[in-house]
């Protein structure tokens, strides 16, 4: 069985995956996941990478398969490119391929939305979005599920491709700094290597997502704003793919699993950080959405 992203689309909503994400995630944290760390292989001649994602999650197991091109921009292309091979774990038999890059996109705000509904003020308005491209669209889409903005503000280098997107969600365009200032929830998504997020800008108690930067030498966060209780899907992975927390020196408080199950108590902070890389596990649990779906 194969599934195209139009088939994707048909049997995936966010109204399914967020609880999903937040099962899979007390899951990982429980140590009821197989799961290595991601492999990345430099393409030769290419500025790109391909990495390699396997998990083996209750009735499933499998792998995801990406192609990380980000040249492929300026070309009209998607810069990701991804697949998921579905196997069972009782008899080992492929179950289906499906197209991965719009599972890749709605599971990453999917986790976003998860660490939003736990960690943000109960009274939320304001929403900062920095970056405006795929994941900036999804986390407006899936932020609102678990939360009711008043205002939308959206900063990105591209200001036209702000614009496009601030007429689709209703928001405003700012700058930067404009952007976050009072912001209750903040989202950085973008492809930036250096700091885009500056502390200093963060209101007392403000959640951050912060999802953009994963990889050796690649920041949105400035040292300041990593101040707060920091926490993350997995503390192997974040640990090893997450250069905002390797250079700021920011201590990891907690595993959103180990929030959400109160393995770990959640100490009282004036800001939240959630500094998320993406885990295989989500995949397969979205994967597994999918084939139900197709299933009947």
């Amino acid at each position: 069985m194969f599934l195209s992203e139009e088939a994707v689309r048909e049997r995936l909503s966010y109204q399914q995956l967020i609880p999903a994400m937040r099962q899979a995630l007390i899951d990982f944290s429980l140590q009821k996941v197989v799961q290595p760390l991601r492999m990345r292989l430099p393409v030769p001649r290419q500025p790109a990478l391909f990495l390699v994602m396997p998990a083996i999650y209750g009735e499933v197991m499998g792998a995801k398969l990406v192609s990380v091109f980000p040249e492929n921009a300026s070309r009209g292309l998607d810069t990701h490119f991804a697949v998921i091979q579905l196997f069972r774990t009782d008899t080992g038999e492929p179950l289906a391929t499906m197209d991965a890059r719009l599972i890749t996109e709605m599971r990453t705000a999917a986790v976003s939305a998860v660490a939003t509904d736990l960690l943000a003020r109960a009274d939320t308005r304001v929403l900062a979005i920095l970056g405006s491209g795929v994941q900036a669209r999804a986390h407006v889409a899936a932020l609102r599920c678990v939360r009711s903005f008043e205002e939308i503000r959206i900063w990105s280098r591209n200001r036209e491709n702000a614009r496009k997107l601030a007429q689709q969600v209703g928001a405003k365009v700012m700058t930067a700094e404009e952007t976050v200032r009072g912001a209750d929830v903040v989202v950085a998504a973008t492809a930036a290597s250096e700091p885009v997020l500056l502390g200093r800008w963060l209101k007392q108690g403000a959640h951050i997502n912060a999802l953009g930067a994963v990889g050796a030498g690649r920041r949105e966060l400035d040292d300041e704003a990593m101040k707060g209780l920091l926490v993350v899907e997995s503390r192997e992975s974040a640990g090893q793919e997450s250069e905002d927390i390797r250079s700021s020196g920011a201590a990891i408080d907690a595993e959103l699993g180990e929030l959400l199950t109160g393995a770990a108590p959640r100490r009282q902070a004036g800001r939240t950080i959630f500094k998320s890389v993406g885990l295989a596990v989500e995949d397969m649990a979205a994967a597994k959405l999918v084939y139900d779906a197709t299933r009947g």
